[in-house]
């Protein structure tokens, strides 16, 4: 019975010892191993063996790509104006014992490297060009913490902004100054608008008054030419002048009888002596 107690004990510490011994990893991880409390080597995907008792898987480390959420904060830029940004990192682990040795938590040394660097970026920077440069901003993280966490055996693939915009005082701020600028840009032009409508309009009047004046001298020199030709048909001084003042007369009297408050109008019988009297209540003029 004692015996057989024994080989019990001794066959389930043989396999105590082989399951010890034997590590199968799987894909897309790494394990640190320590022998006897010391770094000893990184077991690869795949079957792998260990003394057991001896050598201890201390350490798993995934092997593929780990996305770091960058909490958002406040940053304070050059104009000192103060934004909101937040970050992605995508990062992948090349060295696991260097990430479990060289650092306490990779990921909070991370996320508070890009977080201290997001701030030094934006703060040199003024806030509109913090605000449309997003490019930039991510190609400066990522040169300024490659090199850092290199040294943790990690490699950085990229680092996308993921948000960057003003604080909400900030914000109410803006649009306040954006309204500000739209009104004073409404008054402006409203401005300008009277302006050359009031040039127009007089620059209309002169136009009008440069052409009445032509009218009248053209007037003037018609009535010049036809006095002169009367005078000329019938060799004498005085008909020609009461032959337009009648033709003048008739015409204002026809006016008169076609407008719309005329009911009745009524013409000198002797139209030549009427018109001599218009003529002979004039001043004399030069002879």
């Amino acid at each position: 019975m004692p015996g057989t107690i024994l080989a019990l004990f001794l066959f389930a510490l043989v396999v105590v010892t082989i399951g010890l011994g034997v590590r199968i990893v799987p894909q897309g991880s790494k394990h640190v191993v320590q022998r006897l409390g010391k770094y000893h080597s990184a077991l690869s995907p795949g079957l792998n063996l260990i003394i057991p008792y001896i050598d201890t898987v201390a350490y798993k480390v995934t092997t593929k790509d780990i996305v770091l959420d960058i909490p958002s904060q406040e940053v304070i830029t050059r104009d000192n104006a103060v934004i909101i940004a937040n970050a992605l990192a995508y990062i992948n682990i090349v060295a696991p014992e260097k990430a479990v040795y060289g650092v306490e938590n990779y990921v909070y040394a991370i996320q508070s490297l890009v977080q201290t660097s997001l701030r030094s970026i934006v703060g040199e920077m003024a806030l509109d060009d913090a605000l449309s440069s997003r490019d930039s901003i991510k190609a400066k993280l990522k040169a300024a913490i490659s090199d850092d966490i290199a040294d943790w055996g990690i490699a950085l693939k990229t680092v996308e902004i993921q948000d960057i915009k003003p604080s909400p005082t900030m914000q109410h701020a803006m649009e306040e100054q954006a309204a500000a600028e739209r009104a004073r840009r409404a008054t402006v032009t409203r401005a300008e608008g009277d302006k050359s409508a009031a040039i127009l309009q007089a620059d209309g009047r002169l136009e009008a008054s440069r052409r009445d004046a032509e009218a009248q001298v053209v007037l003037a020199e018609a009535s010049q030419t036809a006095i002169r030709k009367v005078a000329e048909a019938t060799q004498t001084g005085e008909l020609p002048v009461v032959y337009l003042l009648g033709e003048k007369y008739i015409e204002a009297m026809r006016n008169i009888a076609n407008s719309a408050n005329s009911k009745l109008v009524i013409l000198p019988a002797d139209l030549p002596a009427a018109v001599r009297g218009l003529i002979s209540g004039l001043p004399a003029g030069p002879r």
